[in-house]
């Protein structure tokens, strides 16, 4: 090889990245300390974005297609190294690829309670997980965050970043939905719609697009549980014990209009106020029954130490006031 042969191979000629990787954000090209040449041939393919990077400072950003490096396509980069029109040597940069596919599948979950202000049971401890999916974009801001020196950045560092946020904001999120730990079960769907706006805003100082979250459960204190499957056993208690009766009394309105005259008329109008009225009384007697249900198992989360003192008053004032 003779001398101009190894001057010319010390020159870059060719910028891609082809990523093998599924899990690859940020990729810097390995120029192991070669200038590039005037006129090198940057490819950015589909879902990446390219970045030149001066001594630490920002160049220009390429979308995807291929380029050719000179000072008509380096307007921002050319002006942080004071070249003249016309500039035609080799020079040296820093090229950063990102990926900016759709990650998705990503998990998160809270590592510990977090506090929810009820408005039935006032304050309560959850546990909550997950998923969600991302997107890049703007690659400085990811950089800038993500990267310092490293030549890559894995999906992992980010999704353990981000998990922190979507946990740290979880609570004002639910506080915003102002559902019940009742109805949480059942509201999946419109508490992740409320929560993604909050947490988007957290996420553009990150340069990411929160393009989905999800979420898949809600675990809520051993006591709290039970409160919330007695409540459901007297809601189904109580259908059921109300279509017996109207059951009942319909069978006995129709024997008795089965019979001629006044005295079946009567007998029909006093078994219809009857069971009108027993209707009532089952009714006042379930809901008595559940109050009371109600007080007793505040009382053992007082006991527990899920509500404070002052909480369980309140609500146990608020309960004997509908006894």
């Amino acid at each position: 090889m003779g001398l101009f042969d190894f001057i010319r191979n010390e020159f870059i000629e060719v910028i891609d990245w082809v990523d093998n990787s599924i899990d690859t954000v940020i990729w810097k090209f390995q120029d192991k300390g070669n200038n590039i040449k005037n006129g090198a041939q940057l490819t950015v393919r589909e879902s990446q974005v390219a970045l030149l990077m001066n001594e630490g400072e920002f160049g220009d950003v390429y979308e995807s297609g291929r380029f050719s490096l000179t000072t008509n396509n380096m307007p921002i980069t050319t002006t942080l190294k004071s070249w003249k029109y016309g500039f035609d040597s080799p020079f040296k940069v820093d090229v950063y690829f990102a990926n900016t596919k759709q990650f998705t599948n990503l998990k998160w979950g809270t590592s510990g309670a977090v506090m929810l202000q009820d408005s039935q049971l006032g304050q309560i401890r959850l546990k909550s997980f997950g998923s969600f999916a991302i997107k890049i974009n703007d690659i400085k801001k990811v950089i800038t965050q993500f990267s310092g020196t490293n030549p890559y950045i894995k999906i992992a560092t980010i999704e353990e970043t981000l998990k922190k946020c979507i946990a740290s904001k979880l609570a004002e999120g639910l506080a915003r939905a102002n559902i019940s730990v009742f109805e949480l079960a059942s509201k999946f769907t419109e508490i992740g719609a409320i929560i993604k706006p909050i947490l988007q805003l957290e996420m553009d100082v990150f340069g990411i697009e929160l393009t989905y979250f999800y979420i898949e459960s809600v675990s809520l204190p051993e006591e709290v549980e039970k409160m919330i499957d007695k409540k459901t056993e007297l809601n189904i208690l109580r259908g059921n014990l109300n279509e017996f009766n109207q059951m009942q009394s319909g069978i006995a309105l129709e024997k008795m209009a089965e019979n001629e005259g006044t005295i079946g008329a009567m007998g029909a109008g006093i078994i219809l106020n009857n069971t009108l009225g027993q209707q009532a009384q089952n009714t006042n007697t379930t809901n008595k029954t559940e109050l009371l249900d109600v007080l007793k198992q505040l009382g053992e989360l007082k006991n527990n130490g899920v509500l404070t003192e002052e909480e369980f008053n309140t609500k146990k004032k608020e309960i004997l006031s509908k006894l």
